[in-house]
């Protein structure tokens, strides 16, 4: 697990080496930011602080008529020798500095950051302040900001937000690449390697605002498919259900419905690869399958077998 000081150090590094006139390597830049939503937003704070260490070196800079322009020392009485360029330890030294002294910046600038993340199988529910709160489903990983209450960042699993809405403050979740914005009160937001969707119970949200701008109201449920988007109607008393104990499926995956599973059973189900691409749809409750796993078979129409202390499905 990265941590949070882990990512501000790799931030800063990245803003002093970005910032250098010949720096080269963004296919690796832009691979550590895809590589965590965490990463863009502590970057654009390091950058912020570097460039602010700049300008306080630049104005703190003493005069220095002994150094000429073309970068070469005056060391003295002329000697005959070729004097020694030192416009290269200038850089290196100033590099060293603005690192230095941003790192202090950004240790003052940087937000508080901090994560929750919970194990298959439990629930936590999750004061965010202003009569918000979260449910961060089984399995699930967010980052949220001890000084921006209004924050959330879904890095893998499922969250059911219950926001108080302030128009001239959005409550704001991030979850991969995705941003949704808050026009409302009750939400749910799923993040999977393969899988994204937001679904709306109470009020609406705005997705991706700077972008698509897609407003999902109560009832609704945007999924990101191989397709691209699509924006279905839901019975809003599926919003969120995982958090009463019930699962319902709409032509999921079986692959999708085993990783839910594992996250609200806490026990481990995989997929018979002959079934990976078989689709199921139907509702159940997490209680009796946790207690019976192969009570799955009758309910879903499925074969469930156990194996190496886990579950496989598959088609009958």
């Amino acid at each position: 697990m990265v941590t949070d000081e882990t990512i501000r150090e790799q931030a800063l590094d990245w803003a002093v080496r970005t910032g250098d006139p010949d720096f080269a390597d963004w296919d690796a830049f832009t691979l550590w930011l895809e590589r965590s939503p965490a990463h863009a937003p502590a970057y654009d704070r390091a950058a912020a602080a570097a460039d602010e260490a700049a300008g306080l070196l630049q104005s703190a800079a003493p005069a220095n008529d002994d150094i000429a322009n073309d970068g070469y020392a005056d060391d003295g009485p002329a000697t005959g020798e070729t004097p020694r360029p030192r416009r290269w330890i200038g850089s290196m030294l100033a590099l060293a500095l603005v690192a230095l002294v941003s790192l202090g910046l950004w240790r003052q600038m940087a937000p508080d950051l901090y994560t929750v993340e919970t194990a298959p199988g439990e629930m936590q529910v999750v004061a965010l302040g202003s009569g918000s709160q979260m449910r961060l489903g089984g399995g699930s990983r967010v980052v949220l900001d001890h000084d921006d209450p209004r924050f959330a960042s879904l890095e893998h699993g499922r969250a059911l937000f219950s926001v108080r809405h302030d128009e001239s403050d959005p409550f704001v979740v991030t979850a991969g690449a995705n941003r949704i914005v808050d026009v409302g009160t009750v939400f749910e937001v799923r993040l999977d390697p393969e899988a994204f969707s937001v679904a709306v119970s109470e009020g609406a949200v705005q997705f991706d605002p700077d972008g698509q701008d897609v407003h999902v109201a109560a009832g609704q449920a945007l999924r990101r498919t191989a397709d691209g988007y699509r924006l279905a109607d839901i019975d809003p008393a599926q919003v969120g259900e995982w958090a009463e104990g019930r699962l319902t499926f709409d032509a999921e995956t079986l692959a999708s419905v085993a990783q839910d599973l594992t996250r609200a059973t806490g026990l481990r189900f995989a997929v018979d690869p002959a079934s990976a691409d078989r689709v199921v749809s139907g509702s159940i409750l997490v209680a009796p399958v946790r207690q019976d796993p192969r009570s799955l078979g009758p309910l879903l129409s499925l074969q469930v077998r156990s194996q190496s202390g886990g579950w496989i499905i598959g088609a009958r």
